[in-house]
Parts: structure tokens; C-alpha cells; sequence
């Protein structure tokens, strides 16, 4: 294995995980406002999911675009 390749990977799989977590967080909030008929979390009664798909889609969006580009060799 070239020294580059491990690394490499290692970014290809953090990346993943972070779009697992944005794409998690978007359909925890399609099922969740399919289930309950509302599309508003802000409610009283529905903050609770707020609380669950924010941070995922934040997270998410926040890693997709810390490894998104290909570290730059010296």
C-alpha cells in the first residue's frame, strides 16, 4: 500500500459517514412528518424531534464540507 492510500481512504470514509448522517437526518424528518401529518417541529408538542434531526442534518453538512476537496500534497 502506497503511503497516500491509507489516508485517503480514512477521508473517503468520513465523508461517508458524514452524508450518512445529513441523509439520515432528512429522512428522520420525511418519516416523522408523513407519521404525524405536521411539517412544522416548532409546535409545542414537536419540538422534541427538532432536537434529533438538526443536529444530524448540521453535523452532516458541517463534515461534508470539511472533506469534501482532496488534501493538497506538498
Amino acid at each position: 500500500m502506497a503511503p497516500g492510500e491509507g489516508a485517503e481512504f480514512q477521508r473517503k470514509a468520513i465523508l461517508t459517514f458524514y452524508a450518512m448522517l445529513l441523509v439520515s437526518g432528512v429522512l428522520i424528518y420525511w418519516v416523522w412528518g408523513i407519521l404525524y401529518d405536521t411539517w412544522y417541529p416548532f409546535t409545542r408538542g414537536n419540538i422534541g424531534i427538532y432536537t434529533v434531526y438538526i443536529p444530524l442534518i448540521v453535523f452532516g453538512i458541517i463534515g461534508i464540507l470539511l472533506y469534501r476537496k482532496k488534501p493538497v500534497k506538498a
